[in-house]
């Protein structure tokens, strides 16, 4: 199904002094008949607590609230559609029969929505629900024919609200929905094909951050790891690959080091695998992890209880599957997510109350490598088209880098975003310009003696703009002494430099954090 759907409009609602209004004379049908439930010319309260489509009736459960505070759930079949949540007034002209009428006092209440505030949800919004009913409404002379449905929100402040909407096709009772808001009435649908693998990797985002842990502390034990029974040789060999293969800050300096240092940070690991490359040919930090558990899980005792860690890292193992179907989302319409967080915070585990040091070393390393695939599904989450048609492209990775005897993470976010292409008739393929890219840069490092350090920076053509935070009062003096000294230096390399400061603390959070750069037509 493609095309837009249309929110009906909110109906009139009638004074609180006049007559409650009757849904069309109907009654709801109890599936079990139960004599003198609510006493006659006596009224109860009741709430629908669930909605089922069955052919051309509707299931419901209802919570009845009786006038002595007394609850009771009841099932009954209605012919017409009560979303879950609305409040009801009903009375019992019979065993089988509950009377239902609009409770207009409480009627606000009611979560069927019949309009959408883009205060609080902005046009291009995503929204994702589950369709609950599907009706045809009746057909007006010369107008195409609508259908009416009921859809439960999955995401979003709304989730669990109920939305009422108008389509040109029939939606699937049971299917997932997927539409950006387009205004308070209309959303656009997006076809869930395209959509499936983005909940996906926000799912399992959820699961690898709740498990992730950081790199620092697994490699400073490596670097202690001692010799004794418990570390085999092999153990020991793969722990000093792992460590050498990490880079210092000179190497990073070069262009070609940092290039290294990014193929070798994991991210591009799965990459690897799915274009029949051979990872061991070149340091890879996440394959080395691997490698790792691998080496730690067989020599653990046979009683040890770790299901839970070697469960943790299932999708370790399924990765590359994973990633296949992931990236079938690149390139497709996709309203964006809030970003992840960046940085990731640090979080050290210590060892549990009767964990032995390989019990302890495999669930550092498991928790590193959900680090690792934190940072890569956040890629994933935040790479596709804009609403506005514009590509957004994200590589998220962090890379343990030697300063002296310490081992520094430094996470790394790229971003390049490409403004929709123009075409013209006339304009041959070969003639049009290239797309304009605006590339985005994050750091975030730990760094002593300078301590925490954040930086943004972004590139449009030949034009840079960078702002830099320091949480140390003497590295953000230190820094701001050196700005005109850097300026000198990004000029001598052909950059034209606007912004370019540095400030105490940390970037701002929320939706301004990031520099502000707009497309603009010069021929407008």
């Amino acid at each position: 199904m493609t095309g837009e759907m249309n929110i009906p409009p909110v109906p009139q609602i009638t004074p609180a002094t006049s007559r409650p209004l009757a849904i069309s004379g109907e009654l709801i049908k109890l599936l079990t008949p139960m004599e003198g439930l609510i006493t006659a010319g006596q009224s109860a309260k009741a709430e629908v607590l669930s909605l089922k489509q069955a052919d051309q009736t509707f299931q419901l459960l209802l919570k009845v609230t009786l006038d002595s505070g007394r609850q009771t759930t009841v099932q009954a079949t209605s012919n017409q559609p009560l979303a879950q949540g609305t409040s009801l007034l009903v009375t019992q002209p019979s065993a089988s029969n509950l009377a239902v009428t609009v409770q207009q006092a409480i009627a606000s209440s009611v979560a069927t929505l019949t309009r959408l505030d883009t205060a609080q949800l902005p046009i291009g919004t995503l929204l994702q629900g589950k369709v609950l009913t599907s009706q045809v409404l009746p057909q007006v002379p010369g107008q195409p024919t609508v259908f009416r449905s009921l859809v439960s929100l999955l995401n979003t402040a709304l989730s669990g609200s109920t939305l009422s909407i108008d389509s040109p096709q029939p939606l699937r009772i049971g299917t997932l929905l997927s539409a950006q808001v387009q205004d308070t009435q209309t959303l656009k649908f997006v076809p869930l094909s395209n959509r499936q693998e983005q909940l996906a990797v926000t799912q399992q985002l959820a699961g690898q951050q709740s498990r992730q842990g950081s790199l620092d502390g697994l490699l400073k034990l490596l670097q202690d790891l001692p010799a004794s029974d418990q570390t085999s040789a092999d153990l020991r060999s793969i722990a000093d690959k792992l460590l050498a293969g990490l880079p210092d800050v000179q190497q990073l300096s070069t262009a070609k080091g940092l290039a290294l240092a990014l193929a070798g940070s994991g991210v591009f690991l799965e990459t690897k695998l799915l274009t029949g490359q051979n990872p061991t040919l070149t340091p890879d930090l996440k394959g080395n992890l691997l490698k790792l558990i691998a080496q730690l899980t067989p020599g653990l005792p046979a009683n040890t209880n770790l299901g839970a860690i070697i469960a943790a890292n299932t999708l370790a193992q399924v990765m590359p599957n994973f990633v296949r179907n992931a990236l079938g989302m690149l390139g497709q319409v996709s309203a964006k997510s809030p970003p992840s967080s960046f940085p990731l915070p640090e979080r050290l585990l210590q060892s549990a109350e009767g964990e032995d040091d390989l019990e302890h070393l495999l669930r550092l390393a498991a928790a590193a490598v959900s680090r690792l695939q934190s940072h890569q599904l956040s890629s994933l989450e935040q790479t596709g088209v804009t609403s506005d048609g514009r590509l957004m492209s994200t590589w998220q990775l962090e890379i343990p880098m030697r300063n002296l005897q310490d081992i520094v993470p430094l996470q790394v976010k790229f971003q390049r975003e490409e403004a929709p292409e123009k075409e013209s008739p006339q304009e041959r393929r070969d003639e049009r310009e290239p797309k304009q890219q605006l590339w985005r840069v994050e750091l975030a490092f730990d760094m002593e003696p300078l301590g925490p350090l954040q930086i943004q920076a972004q590139l449009i053509k030949s034009s840079l703009s960078s702002q830099l935070w320091a949480e140390r009062p003497y590295t953000a003096s230190l820094i701001e002494s050196n700005l005109a000294a850097l300026r000198e230096r990004l000029l001598a390399s052909g950059l034209n430099v606007s912004d370019l400061d540095c400030h105490l603390g940390t970037p701002p959070q929320g939706t301004q954090t990031r520099l502000e750069q707009r497309w603009v037509d010069e021929t407008a």
